[in-house]
């Protein structure tokens, strides 16, 4: 079931990070409900195709009906924490805030995924993980030298950066809560998770050993000898033989001597080596490649594309990937040797768990009933 099998989250409705946080909440086995609106309950047909979801279960409240914010209350007082992904003062406003909550229970770990946070002079604006990687110090240097910065997907900001940081923060809140008998507002902001993933690279800096000029360091295109190449069939592999070691073995497997390149530590000649490197790797295609280097300590791989990466034999046999109601996607991670997380069930069509949860969490069947007839909730 889970290490997190018996704990309850309540996922106000929303997009992007905060559902990804959830997602991974409910692989490793939360019971997490997921608050959509009475709208996209009446409205939907079919059943979603989006991995975010999978896990969880749905109810649909009206949150602008007089009953609505009360029925949210409610659910709270029975959860181990709230996940919001709303502006700053939104769910204040619907009524559903962490004071009108915690007021309810007050061991709830109330977690808030925002851009910028919930408070500084951009915490109102509107943005995206480009604005807040950017912000972060973490776009500037993701490119290759002399070419403008590249946005890593949306990866950094919304799923590392905040979905991920979400999932962390709600149990090291569920944590202390069982310490305390406290809980707490746990306030996850996409920029500061993307400033903290840069820690490392801040202590290159400060050592001298990272040069703010975007592709010319170790690990950011800069190294030949980590970086991808292309091959004779028009595909890429990728290489990091960071080590001594490993560079010397993939060397020895691409047929080259220490005399045939440039000395791997003179950054002055690093162009002439990616030079003889490029020309190398262009002589075979890339499974060809995949035969002379992968699983030896050349530090190699073929680069893959989505539609690839389930097909290749170690992402097979990790089970890294599931198909779920037709949809391949990434399964759940990481992996747990007595209580292994899994998906319990695909996504949910909106309202379609209504009525199972508000009885299961304390609403008898009489005011389930009146909560559909005054529209407050909807149902499946």
């Amino acid at each position: 079931m889970g290490p997190l099998s018996g704990i309850r989250v309540l996922e106000l409705g929303g997009i992007g990070p905060a559902p990804f946080g959830g997602m991974v909440l409910a692989d490793m086995g939360a019971d997490v409900v997921r608050v959509e609106r009475v709208e996209a309950a009446r409205e939907a047909s079919g059943r979603p195709l989006d991995p975010l979801l999978r896990g969880k279960r749905s109810v649909a409240v009206d949150l602008k009906n007089p009953h609505g914010p009360e029925v949210v209350l409610r659910l709270a007082e029975k959860a181990d924490a709230v996940i919001e992904g709303f502006r700053p003062g939104v769910v204040e406003r619907l009524g559903v805030g962490p004071e009108a909550c915690m007021a309810r229970n007050p061991r709830l770990v109330y977690a808030r995924m925002t851009g910028w946070g919930q408070e500084g002079p951009l915490a109102h604006a509107a943005g995206h993980d480009i604005d807040y990687i950017a912000l972060a110090g973490v776009l500037a240097h993701v490119g290759r030298a002399g070419q403008p910065p590249v946005p890593p997907l949306n990866l950094v900001g919304d799923f590392g950066g905040g979905g991920m940081l979400l999932a962390f923060g709600v149990v090291a809140g569920l944590l202390e809560a069982l310490r305390s008998g406290q809980g707490q507002v746990v306030d996850v902001a996409m920029v500061d998770g993307a400033a903290l993933l840069m820690a490392m690279t801040y202590g290159l800096k400060a050592m001298g050993m990272w040069s703010e000029e975007r592709g010319v360091n170790l690990l950011d295109s800069g190294a030949p000898f980590y970086d991808v190449y292309e091959t004779a069939d028009g595909k890429y592999v990728a290489v990091g033989a960071l080590e001594p070691q490993f560079y010397r073995e993939l060397l020895e497997r691409l047929g080259l001597g220490p005399d045939d390149l440039p000395p791997p530590t003179d950054r002055s000649r690093w162009p002439q080596l990616r030079e003889v490197l490029a020309r190398v790797f262009k002589t075979k295609t890339r499974e060809e490649w995949r035969e002379v280097l992968e699983g030896t300590d050349a530090c190699f791989a073929p680069v893959l594309a989505m539609s690839e990466a389930p097909e290749h034999p170690h992402n097979r046999a990790r089970g890294n990937f599931i198909t779920l109601d037709g949809v391949l996607q990434p399964g759940p991670a990481p992996r747990f040797t007595r209580t292994p997380g899994g998906v319990r069930r695909p996504p949910p069509r909106p309202g379609e768990h209504t009525a199972e949860v508000l009885e299961e969490w304390g609403f008898t069947r009489e005011e389930i009933g009146k909560l559909l007839a005054a529209g407050a909730v909807a149902g499946r």
